[in-house]
């Protein structure tokens, strides 16, 4: 079975907002987003998709299908964006990150 009420209840609280704050995000009632996320009941497909939207996610992290759900928006849409790309060009752009993520673990391994 799929958890959603623990993720719902997990990236609500990230966003430090009430059951009500989501109920009002999504045009929903408090009563609702209090049984999806003690699992009493499971959003539709519309719900679902609100709610992704009210908390910047994918639908498919809300379902336990994207394993980079957490990530912002942004930087999925980046992602597809790096993936669309032809080979070299993506070749050159990874060998950029890999030189700034390499840089900034260096930066934190000497101070």
């Amino acid at each position: 079975m799929l958890d959603i009420g623990s993720k719902i209840t997990e990236l609500r609280k990230q966003k430090n907002w009430s059951q009500s704050d989501l109920a009002k995000a999504v045009d929903a009632s408090r009563d609702i987003i209090g049984k999806y996320e003690r699992g009493e009941n499971s959003p539709s497909i519309e719900m679902a998709i609100k709610l992704a939207d009210a908390l910047d996610i994918s639908v498919d992290y809300l379902l336990g299908k994207e394993r980079f759900g957490k990530y912002d928006k942004e930087t999925v849409e980046r992602l597809q964006e790096i993936h669309n790309l032809d080979d070299g060009t993506r070749k050159t752009l990874f060998s950029i990150i890999d030189t700034f993520v390499r840089d900034a673990k260096a930066r934190v391994a000497y101070q």
